[in-house]
């Protein structure tokens, strides 16, 4: 057994882990029906191509004199914790890959403490060393000082350092050595991460990720930690509830390059797919019938924000979607329920609305965006953090809150912060940035994104990881602007529009139908008023004594589905169909608006 090496990739967005993978396939001569391998493999999914982040955890496994590397890619952000937590529990070892330049960033730090705390031996890559701007002593001071800070034992701290240009493809040892290929690092991959820890006893075997496929259904994945897995041996299954019951097995896989390959049999320590267990369920362990031994369950973070999904009421109901029903709705929310471990979902009386909570909203908003693409239609109520009792007192989730910025724009983004109720614990510079750390209620981080880039002139980059519950910090002022309303339906028109432009900024082009209720733009005060969008010019048989003056319209604000999840208020809702996002009133109807605002004073 001392022929496999498992390891997990920690990155935090755009350091470079998905392309030095690819280097890494193409340099061990793994190819695909006799292809060279597709460029950033391992974000496969359309989301993680567009968005350019790692959504789901991936499996692949390297071929290097006689060894087997199995590659474990992580999610780099927080929201996805509940997928980081347990494919770490396949690793012995973890490759920290951070940029030359920007250094250890929130997201590194979160999928590194999780896996100090597994206690995985790590090797630390400084990345695109070809940087211009590089400076590999101050970002490995900063890294030493980060295993400081999250309690690293003393073999941990003794790490090696492997400098490396994932785009070009090499890596030494030191910045002397020849920069020709990826060998240094497949080297130290050998020497320094432990092959798997050889238990005595049955065999037993966790499922860590799900998988589906509509011909074969539920494929559970993990890792084989004692003994060997049999597919013809006779095999139970342990739920997370102490429930066991036998199984029979009808596929086993090992991973090989970039392929599944089935087998009769998986050796301790490798990791395998498994086919034909119907209630098969991330944390289950298959273990051996007659001496069914459960391993540790795994924990996973609680969710630290809610929301509402109700079905579309809107009057466009069912015009651009395939599944619109409560039923729909019901049977996909159940549905993600089966491998998204970080999700909860509660009935909340009404048939046709569902609590669903989760990590963060991004977390959801990626949920929602797969549900859009595959035809649904719903609408979503605004997200509302998740409280707790603390002592009898009531607390609420904190949020670190990291923002990098030019120097000139410092006040005015740590102003901004404070207005939410943020309390700054580090300032340090990075020659034209500064970057600034805050601790700041998950409630102050909604809507906060467009904010920074609207004082910091576009310039401000801005991330956060949940940090810990604290006691509730006051009362924080969210949206102040209110809201442009359509009393009619129909499409607008541009004389519309131009005329009303002084009222506030449009979400709307002409040409554009909406329905009566629909938030069609932002009024400059702070209440609401419903505007005609659909008013055309009339026309006479008069020649005008001037000539009409030359329409100029602002181009009109587009959403993205995160951006109007923080954006809208108590009384309004976002309605989410596969071609559209719109914002709208709760109560369509003028009337029912003013009887609700009545019934609240």
């Amino acid at each position: 057994m001392n022929q496999i090496r498992n390891i997990a990739i920690i990155a935090h967005v755009d350091h470079g882990k998905t392309t030095l993978v690819d280097q890494l396939l193409k340099q061990s001569k793994v190819f695909r029906q006799n292809q060279t391998v597709q460029e950033r493999f391992l974000d496969s999914n359309d989301l993680e191509r567009e968005r350019g982040i790692t959504i789901l955890s991936k499996n692949i496994s390297i071929p290097y004199n006689g060894f087997k590397i199995n590659i474990i890619d992580t999610p780099g952000h927080a929201d996805f914790g509940g997928e980081v937590e347990r494919v770490l529990k396949m690793a012995d070892g973890v490759l920290l890959l951070v940029d030359s330049f920007e250094g250890p960033m929130p997201q590194t730090r979160f999928v590194l403490e999780k896996a100090l705390h597994l206690h995985l031996k790590p090797i630390v890559i400084i990345n695109k060393i070809d940087r211009p701007d590089n400076r590999p002593a101050e970002v490995l001071d900063e890294i030493y000082d980060l295993f400081i800070d999250l309690n690293a034992d003393e073999t941990q701290l003794e790490f090696p350092v492997i400098y490396a240009s994932g785009r070009d493809g090499w890596a030494v040892n030191d910045m002397k050595g020849e920069r020709k290929d990826l060998v240094p690092l497949l080297d130290t991959i050998i020497q320094k991460i432990p092959a798997p820890i050889v238990e005595e006893g049955s065999t037993q075997m966790q499922v860590t990720t799900l998988d589906y496929n509509d011909y074969v259904g539920r494929i559970g994945i993990g890792r084989v930690f004692r003994d060997t897995l049999n597919k013809n041996a006779s095999l139970s299954i342990i739920k997370r509830d102490g429930k066991v019951h036998p199984i029979s097995i009808k596929q086993v896989f090992i991973f090989k390059g970039l392929e599944r390959t089935e087998v009769e049999e998986v050796a301790h320590g490798d990791i395998c797919a498994l086919v034909g267990v119907e209630d098969i369920d991330i944390g289950d362990t298959i273990a051996d019938s007659d001496n069914p031994e459960p391993l540790p369950i795994i924990s996973i973070d609680e969710p630290t924000i809610s929301l509402n999904f109700t079905v579309n009421t809107s009057p466009f109901y069912g015009k651009e979607g395939k599944y619109v029903t409560s039923r729909h709705l019901r049977d996909r929310l159940y549905e993600e329920l089966q491998h998204n471990v970080a999700m909860r979902i509660e009935e909340t009386g009404s048939p046709d609305t569902y609590k669903v909570s989760g990590r963060g909203i991004l977390h959801l908003s990626i949920f929602m965006e797969n549900m859009r693409r595959e035809g649904y239609e719903f609408a979503v109520g605004p997200p509302k953090v998740i409280y707790k009792e603390i002592q009898s007192k009531k607390a609420e989730p904190i949020e670190l809150l990291v923002v990098d910025v030019p120097n000139d724009y410092t006040g005015k983004v740590i102003e901004l912060v404070g207005q939410r109720k943020g309390e700054m614990v580090k300032m340090e510079q990075k020659g034209s940035l500064t970057t600034l750390e805050f601790h700041i209620p998950s409630r102050g981080i909604m809507g906060l994104r467009n904010r920074i880039l609207t004082v910091t002139s576009g310039e401000g980059i801005m991330h956060h990881r949940f940090y810990q519950y604290e006691y509730f910090k006051g009362s924080i002022v969210q949206r102040q602007n209110g809201v442009l309303v359509s009393m009619h339906d129909g499409a607008s028109t541009a004389y519309a529009i131009d005329s009303l432009q002084d009222r506030g900024k449009f979400f709307i082009e002409p040409g554009d139908i909406v329905y009566r209720g629909q938030i069609v733009g932002e009024y400059n005060k702070d209440n609401d008023i419903e505007v005609h969008v659909q008013r055309g010019k009339k026309l006479t048989n008069m020649r005008a004594s001037g000539a009409d003056k030359a329409i100029q319209i602002a181009p009109a604000f587009n959403f993205t589905l995160e951006e109007a999840l923080e954006y809208i208020k108590d009384d309004e809702l976002v309605e989410i169909t596969p071609k559209s996002i719109r914002m709208r009133k709760l109560y369509l109807d003028p009337n029912e608006r003013k009887r609700q605002n009545s019934k609240k004073l």
